[in-house]
């Protein structure tokens, strides 16, 4: 016993030791008071977005003040581990480099505009809505997959941050929170083609143009920050004469978030102009004509019926 007291008199007497001893309580109290601030906080906050920053913000804080401290209570010793921190940054730095690139994975995200809380991005070949952005790792609620068009599927994915430097971040709602869309009606030949595309622009019109205004101001602000060619955002209608039928391409811009609706809506107004033509515009389908066919040569034998009697 008195063994064990004159080891720990030893310890204590040791600058470096009671610094120690210092840092790990002093980051236990503030990891304390940081959590209970990060609990209380937000809640006396209606707005998501503005609790969601709340949340992050006094985590930074709390990363800072613990730093702080740190290099405050090791002030007047920090030559003497200067050596020391050396050696052992090296090797954190090999075993951690996944955990560094994410790091600085999360500066870029932060300073470079990458993407956003509640952006919907492609981050390695998966598609999402930024849920949360953390300094390793982003978290995605998962679009598609086994769900059609952009719809979610349930899945959380959390994606390293050290993605942004390895593959390209397709960021479908960040400068221009629109995207074109296209959809194909083929229409069978002899119809009245002209009435058809007639049918096809109303249609367009009636249900896309409340995007053509604010897509137009977005567009505006997106040629002025870039070097980039002004658009047609109205809606239009192409048409392709092909073997099996006419073939009209319908294209217009669209909320990123609003794909499939939009296209519901477009093919029940279509259908229901259609319908009203008196078939003066029909849908086309699939056919095969039968052009020529060679010449078939049957011979038939007559069966044997053992029931008849001899002669």
């Amino acid at each position: 016993m008195t063994d064990i007291l004159h080891t720990i008199q030893r310890w204590l007497a040791d600058p470096t030791v009671v610094r120690m001893i210092e840092v790990i309580i002093g980051l236990l109290i503030l990891s304390i008071v940081f959590r209970v601030l990060g609990q209380i906080l937000p809640r006396q906050v209606q707005d998501t977005d503005l609790r969601y920053r709340i949340r992050k913000m006094i985590g930074l804080v709390g990363y800072g003040v613990m730093a702080l401290l740190i290099i405050v209570i090791f002030s007047d010793s920090l030559r003497q581990l200067t050596v020391i921190f050396g050696v052992v940054g090296a090797g954190i730095a090999f075993a951690l480099q996944e955990v560094i690139a994410s790091f600085a994975g999360w500066t870029a995200i932060s300073l470079g505009q990458f993407y956003k809380t509640g952006d919907r991005v492609q981050l390695g070949g998966i598609m999402g809505d930024v849920i949360d952005i953390s300094p390793l790792r982003t978290t995605l609620m998962e679009c598609g997959d086994w769900v059609k068009a952009d719809l979610y599927n349930g899945r959380i994915v959390r994606i390293a941050n050290s993605f942004v430097f390895k593959e390209p971040v397709f960021n479908y709602s960040g400068d221009f929170p629109f995207v074109w869309d296209e959809i194909v009606v083929p229409v069978r030949h002899g119809s009245d083609y002209r009435l058809a595309r007639s049918i096809l622009q109303q249609v367009v019109e009636e249900v896309a143009g409340s995007y053509i205004a604010p897509a137009k101001a977005e567009w505006s602000r997106m040629t002025h920050k870039y070097l980039i060619e002004d658009a047609r955002i109205e809606p239009f209608v192409t048409l392709i004469a092909n073997d099996n039928w006419l073939e009209f391409t319908v294209r217009y811009v669209v909320d990123y978030k609003k794909r499939r609706v939009t296209k519901d809506h477009l093919f029940t107004r279509i259908l229901e102009e259609l319908d009203a033509t008196d078939r003066r515009v029909e849908l086309a389908s699939t056919t095969v004509e039968l052009v020529a066919a060679p010449a078939f040569s049957v011979k038939l034998e007559p069966r044997s019926n053992g029931n008849q009697p001899a002669a």
